[in-house]
């Protein structure tokens, strides 16, 4: 709220607590920018309305040392625009006495609360910083179809529906389409959009539904440079939100990572670490999230970083796009992110040679025949090329140290919520 001195305004928000103290009541008065207090006296003293009710406040704004911006509204006129029922919860405390579903049940109400409603603003700044950043380098914001006749990651996690009398599905990614946009004569391309994964995974850190953040690079010399790129991209959104957030970060005691140069390790150094330190076996070719984690608490100890890139992925547990290794085809020039102990970006370099894809396809057990419309698009002059992904939610939730991924999901879907 931008007011001065002893200027009357018109005011209008939500009730976020009244006070009467005999001839005198004080109302705190809350919208999108923030809460002013409201001074009722005269014929205004005692007025009835419930918290959360709409009122519209007419007044003179006074100066006022004791409140937070140092003024306050001496009311002239109040008017109730929409009444509110009994809350489900206490919204004015510093944290929601409810449960992670009764909060969810009620998402509407519980965004109103003040630290929920900061992750949303964290939120979104992280992916005004990504946009910008990216922007600010020559890339182009792109828009790339939801329904697919494909799945572009493979396996069987994919919403498959009715379309017109043919099999669709949700995308699990952009993936093909960011890469034609590249060989389209794009060259570097980005989008924020949704992505759908048909996991029955009812985990903290698992949503079916969220936010992917996608960048493509063409002409790149190696996968190296899609690392360095990532690495400035975080730099920079994690100073956006410490610019803009400071107040509020201090509020939740949060410390925005100071992002210089993020360790790499490969995999295969990870499983050995993980075998020789902690006694831990891993899955064949991956690691499992207790993996993830001893290995971000290992980096944290000896590197002094909460990020990690885990490098060097096998051949067989990546997607058919993906570029073998020159030296040892049956590892991939490919990465993932760990962030305090949790992938959020899968990414690396793809095959840009049609004869190379087409039997990358084959030995996947694909049909690359099905994959026509994305795999002739490498006939016509195909730059090296690659990219990668973050996970919007899985960024918020590791930043804040929120206890539920789904707490950075204004409207979460997982495999049990459809509404609201």
């Amino acid at each position: 709220m931008e007011c001065k001195e002893q200027e009357t305004v018109l005011v209008k928000g939500w009730v976020k607590r009244i006070r009467h103290l005999g001839s005198i009541s004080f109302l705190l008065l809350r919208d999108r920018t923030g809460v002013i207090q409201c001074v009722l006296e005269q014929e205004f003293a005692g007025y009835k309305v419930d918290t959360e009710s709409v009122v519209e406040i007419t007044g003179k704004i006074v100066p006022a040392k004791q409140t937070e911006f140092g003024i306050e509204l001496l009311v002239q006129d109040i008017k109730t625009v929409s009444s509110s029922a009994p809350l489900p919860f206490e919204l004015n405390k510093n944290s929601l006495a409810a449960g992670l579903d009764h909060i969810l049940n009620h998402r509407v109400l519980s965004l109103r609360h003040e630290r929920i409603n900061t992750i949303f603003k964290i939120k979104s700044k992280f992916a005004e910083a990504f946009s910008e950043y990216l922007t600010n380098q020559g890339f182009t914001r792109i828009f790339t179809p939801k329904i697919v006749s494909q799945g572009a990651e493979g396996g069987a996690n994919v919403f498959r529906f009715h379309y017109f009398g043919q099999e669709a599905y949700l995308a699990q990614s952009p993936q093909f389409y960011k890469q034609m946009m590249v060989a389209s004569g794009f060259e570097r391309v980005f989008e924020v959009a949704s992505v759908y994964r048909a996991e029955e995974h009812n985990s903290s850190r698992h949503l079916n539904e969220y936010i992917s953040l996608d960048a493509e690079v063409g002409f790149i010399e190696g996968f190296q440079e899609l690392m360095d790129l990532e690495t400035n991209l975080l730099r920079h959104m994690f100073e956006a939100v410490q610019s803009h957030f400071q107040k509020e970060l201090k509020q939740l005691g949060i410390e925005t990572p100071d992002i210089n140069k993020i360790p790499q390790i490969t995999l295969s150094e990870a499983q050995e670490l993980l075998k020789t330190i902690y006694k831990k076996e891993s899955p064949v070719g991956d690691l499992d999230s207790e993996g993830e984690k001893l290995i971000g608490k290992y980096v944290q100890e000896n590197h002094n970083s909460e990020f990690v890139f885990i490098t060097r992925y096998p051949t067989e547990t990546r997607p058919m796009y993906t570029m073998p290794n020159k030296d040892n085809p049956a590892l991939t020039d490919s990465f993932d992110l760990l962030y305090k102990g949790m992938e959020i970006t899968s990414g690396g370099q793809r095959i840009h040679e049609y004869g190379m894809l087409t039997e990358s396809f084959r030995a996947k057990g694909l049909q690359p025949e099905q994959f026509s419309a994305y795999i002739n698009s490498f006939q016509y002059g195909f730059p090296p090329h690659g990219g990668f992904a973050i996970g919007l939610e899985r960024l918020v939730y590791k930043f804040l140290n929120l206890s539920n991924v789904r707490e950075a999901s204004a409207f979460p879907r997982d495999c049990q919520r459809l509404i609201p």
